[in-house]
């Protein structure tokens, strides 16, 4: 069963307009899966494949010479034939058709590097990350969603949840993306990234974690920046603008999917997960990497920020669009209070008139919108990703 994706139509006007489309996104997000689906008479080829890679880089000229004659290439994985981007360059030189090249890969950092050498101004750039919810069944229940991920496969077979997790962290996190940042100590790399997972929705503390892994604060830094251009994590900056006094100069660190925290962090079932010292911490992070695939699936940078005030309010999340801020708090409860307001209160009234507000949103699990004091509304979490999709239209 194919589930279209939000991506679909900023993609596609992409197709229209850039000789070279560029897919990439985790493992397993369902890269592939929607190129075959969506792009119809594509030719495929993936550098998984060592005899197609071996053949790319041997003879790249010859390699792009069976592309011809085809509507359009999709070129898989292509972070480990980064070579072969100069030849697309040369190609799309000769002959600028829209839609012709597709490129997907695993790996932000380095693929990125490569193609912002040999791609610059041929190129447009999307981010595919797991589901949102949007994309899934709307009454499904919460700490299933959270328990199982949003990964397509788990999410769609509960019943492989177990293997397929463990499979997914043995096979990526502690084989793939080791070799690609040249990680040697392995045992060290395994405890960083589950004492990160133990952080989820918390602020990025260096020197703890330095401490509790037992490796340089330098190293630290380095493999978290690996898991993130993986797309395996998200940092969330603080808000840089001058509000006062900025006591918070770290990010808040979130996993990109629960159901790898919930196995990291050993949570034995979905009941204890939503019961335990870590339930506010899924429910907020389901929310925060909502809006990061919103602005994924418009094919935009995330402009994104929490804030916290001098004296301890925090707002969980500010989303930025154009020159309006829209503050947002998530609490896991089913009704809404008005003491839940006091951050969102707090941050309109130091950021006016300096900056343009939007109107707060209180992300709950209530079951409808309503208004609430100054200015605010209450929002149902099945309908945060609508909202601020309506909000990103062009």
């Amino acid at each position: 069963m194919y589930i279209k994706r939000k991506i679909g139509s900023s993609f596609k006007k992409a197709l229209s307009l850039f000789p070279v489309c560029v897919l990439t996104g985790a493992r397993q997000t369902g890269k592939s899966t929607f190129l075959h689906q969506e792009l119809k008479g594509y030719s495929y080829v993936s550098f998984d494949d060592p005899l197609q890679r071996d053949f790319a880089q041997a003879d790249p000229v010859g390699f792009l010479k069976q592309c011809e004659g085809v509507k359009g290439t999709i070129l898989d994985e292509i972070q480990y034939v980064p070579e072969i981007l100069q030849y697309i360059k040369i190609a799309v030189d000769k002959e600028r058709i829209p839609g012709r090249w597709i490129l997907t890969g695993s790996q932000q950092f380095h693929l990125m590097k490569n193609i912002g050498e040999s791609l610059a101004g041929r190129a447009v750039l999307f981010d595919l990350a797991p589901f949102c919810l949007a994309e899934k069944t709307p009454r499904e229940n919460l700490d299933l969603i959270l328990w199982n991920g949003l990964y397509p496969e788990p999410s769609l077979a509960p019943e492989k949840r177990e293997l397929w997790i463990s499979s997914y962290i043995q096979t990526y996190l502690e084989r793939d993306i080791r070799q690609l940042g040249n990680v040697s100590d392995i045992h060290s790399f395994e405890t960083l990234i589950k004492l990160c997972a133990a952080r989820h929705g918390q602020e990025l503390n260096l020197t703890a974690l330095s401490r509790e892994s037992g490796v340089a604060q330098s190293t630290v830094k380095k493999w978290i920046g690996l898991l993130e251009s993986c797309y395996l994590l998200f940092l969330l900056p603080p808000f840089h603008n001058n509000l006062g006094k900025r006591i918070v100069k770290s990010p808040k660190i979130y996993f990109m999917d629960s159901a790898l925290v919930a196995t990291l962090t050993r949570q034995p079932s979905p009941e204890s997960m939503a019961a335990g010292s870590m339930g506010g911490a899924f429910f907020e992070g389901l929310i925060v990497t909502e809006a990061v695939k919103c602005f994924f699936n418009r094919g935009k940078k995330p402009d994104l920020f929490f804030w916290r005030s001098h004296d301890g309010l925090e707002v969980d999340l500010i989303i930025q669009i154009g020159g309006t801020l829209y503050p947002v708090e998530i609490k896991r409860n089913n009704t809404p209070k008005t003491s839940f307001l006091a951050p969102l209160n707090q941050f309109k009234k130091i950021a006016t008139p300096q900056f343009q507000l939007g109107e707060g949103q209180l992300v709950c699990q209530t079951e409808n919108p309503g208004p609430l004091p100054n200015g605010n509304q209450s929002l149902p979490w099945q309908k945060f990703y609508p909202w601020l999709d309506d909000l990103l239209q062009p």
